[in-house]
């Protein structure tokens, strides 16, 4: 009976160990996984290293943003108060890197900033010129369309290393304001610097909203027979609301990590800045309006941007078109990357797009 119970022993304990070491194989060998659905939809999970083609800055700062805690969208109140906060410490942060003059005014009724830049004499950016008074940009900030999440953040630096004048603008906000209030602003004041500025003088660009704006604006004066402006910057947006692109589905506005809300293709959730607009309106997504003729323009992303998808679908469609496009994607960052001064990928980005425009306005 003693030696039956020993072998029982020896058996269960062979058994559990063969299981042991067969459970951490399976594991330690194929951590990753995807399965598929018939209609396509899959189930994924990847392990990704921190990934070494980035700065260390980059590195760091992405690691900083796994620590934050996952959770929904704050109501419009709080999430207007908060963006308000950050908005004015990294806006401080813009005007201590950069040699700016900020004016507030209106310009067609609309509040805006001008912002000029600052030369000491005898320096200048490589790469671009000294100020010129005809030359202008005119800005439209990130935020969602129901907040300004970077209107100074966005303007002083472009103002400063491209050395033209920015005029940026502070359009009406969703919810209350659907489409087309925003459309509507920027067209005004477009056409009131039409009044001093020769078109191929004027430049416009935005990030996140701003460039989905950016866009919309771009149809809509060639809608209106208006001259077209010198050059476009879309900095991360979308040109079509009727389909979530693919990197919506797997990025947060942080990339990997927070909130992940995927969009249903087949329903889509109401949108405070769509309203009760057509989605496939040729202003409201541009990627449906006739795109021949548009000024050349500069798209920037990255490859954990939750726009991703929306940029560069959009970059194909003005290719399509036979117009002057060119796509710049960074490496592993997320969302608007360049709000953050601190990374060198900043620096460059923000190089690129004062460049762009110093070489396509009023040249």
């Amino acid at each position: 009976m003693k030696l039956l119970t020993l072998k029982l022993c020896l058996t269960a304990a062979i058994v559990l160990a063969l299981a042991t070491i067969l459970a951490a194989q399976s594991n330690s060998a194929s951590p990753d996984s995807a399965t598929f659905d018939p209609d396509g939809t899959a189930h994924i999970t990847r392990v990704i290293p921190m990934p070494a083609t980035i700065s260390p800055e980059a590195q760091k700062w992405l690691g900083s943003l796994n620590q934050q805690k996952a959770q929904p969208m704050e109501p419009l109140p709080e999430r207007r108060i908060h963006t308000d906060a950050w908005r004015k410490r990294d806006t401080a942060e813009a005007r201590k890197l950069y040699s700016v003059n900020v004016e507030e005014t209106t310009t067609a009724g609309v509040r805006t900033d001008i912002i000029t830049p600052v030369v000491s004499p005898g320096k200048t950016t490589p790469g671009t010129s000294a100020p010129e008074s005809n030359r202008v940009l005119i800005n439209l900030h990130g935020g969602g369309f129901n907040s300004d999440s970077g209107s100074l953040i966005e303007g002083i630096p472009i103002a400063s290393l491209a050395k033209i004048k920015v005029v940026s603008v502070y359009y009406r906000l969703a919810p209350e304001n659907p489409f087309p209030a925003a459309v509507d602003d920027v067209v005004a004041v477009y056409r009131e610097l039409l009044k001093t500025y020769k078109p191929h003088n004027i430049g416009i660009y935005g990030t996140s909203a701003g460039a989905i704006l950016t866009a919309e604006v771009a149809v809509r004066l060639k809608q209106l027979g208006l001259p077209l402006p010198a050059a476009l910057g879309i900095f991360s947006g979308l040109a079509d609301f009727s389909r979530p692109g693919d990197s919506w589905q797997m990025f947060t506005l942080n990339g990997l990590p927070g909130w992940l809300e995927p969009a249903d293709p087949n329903h889509l959730p109401d949108d405070p800045y769509v309203g009760k607009t057509d989605r496939k309106d040729p202003v409201l997504s541009p990627i449906f309006a006739d795109l021949r003729g548009m000024p050349p323009t500069l798209l920037v992303t990255s490859t954990r941007d939750i726009l991703l998808s929306g940029t560069a679908t959009f970059h194909r469609a003005l290719l399509h078109a036979g117009d002057d496009a060119q796509l710049v994607v960074f490496e592993a960052l997320p969302h608007a990357f360049w709000y953050h001064f601190q990374l060198p990928e900043t620096t460059e980005a923000l190089q690129i797009m004062a460049n762009f425009f110093d070489q396509k306005v009023g040249r």
